[in-house]
């Protein structure tokens, strides 16, 4: 079962919340994990809320010690494993990143998460010699604006969009009301009202673009392997 891991050693990169978004939208068609293993425990948070998926379960790591158990147990009940890592750069992420299928790497159109993400891309190939395997992973921006961006945001992502060394995602999570209302509301995107929340409906296909996009990934990583083996 792919496993997909949540990266960024810089925080308030929208790691949580890209990857929230993505196993509720997994959710509404096959069993889902979410492995909690940000120290501040904020998808646990959103859990004890109302409303969570009734596929999607929630795991909160412990330790380093037991990452690799909880990967494991989570693979063997679930279709999808869904990995939301601490904010910097540790053994427990490199252990996660060592399972996964595919890592994601969120982060803002700014220079200070660019060079974040740059860290974790070199933290992916050290893994990679580890395993002796290759680790697929792209570049996820995030809190992007819909219209009118600015120079540096037009120029710090056409860094990573321009390299033939790094994979992007065409979709951008957007900064939405509706992906700030779902940690104080509880539930998933689909759930809000659009009474309250601006935007609603685009925000939910947003992130239905951004899960059609990592199953697309996934698949094309996985014939990839296949061709090769």
């Amino acid at each position: 079962m792919p496993t997909i891991t949540f990266a960024n050693s810089k925080g308030g990169s929208g790691k949580t919340t890209s990857a929230l978004l993505l196993a509720c939208e997994l959710a509404t068609a096959k069993p889902v994990t979410l492995i909690d293993a940000d120290p501040r425990h904020p998808v646990t948070a959103w859990a004890k809320l109302a409303g969570a998926p009734k596929n999607l379960s929630i795991v909160t790591n412990e330790s380093e010690k037991t990452i690799l158990d909880e990967i494991e147990a989570a693979a063997a009940s679930s279709t999808f494993v869904v990995i939301d890592l601490e904010g910097t750069a540790s053994r427990l992420s490199s252990y996660a990143i060592s399972q996964s299928d595919f890592v994601i790497i969120p982060m803002k159109e700014q220079q200070q998460d660019a060079n974040a993400a740059i860290t974790v891309i070199e933290e992916i190939h050290r893994d990679m010699k580890a395993v002796r395997r290759t680790i697929p992973f792209a570049v996820l921006f995030t809190q992007t604006k819909v219209v009118a961006k600015s120079r540096t945001a037009r120029f710090v992502s056409g860094q990573f969009r321009q390299s033939d060394k790094v994979d992007t995602f065409l979709t951008e999570i957007h900064e939405r009301d509706a992906y700030s209302a779902i940690f104080a509301a509880g539930g998933s995107v689909r759930d809000l009202s659009a009474k309250e929340v601006n935007n609603l409906e685009a925000a939910i296909l947003n992130a239905q673009d951004f899960a059609a996009e990592v199953i697309d990934k996934l698949r094309r990583h996985r014939d990839a392997a296949k061709e090769v083996a």
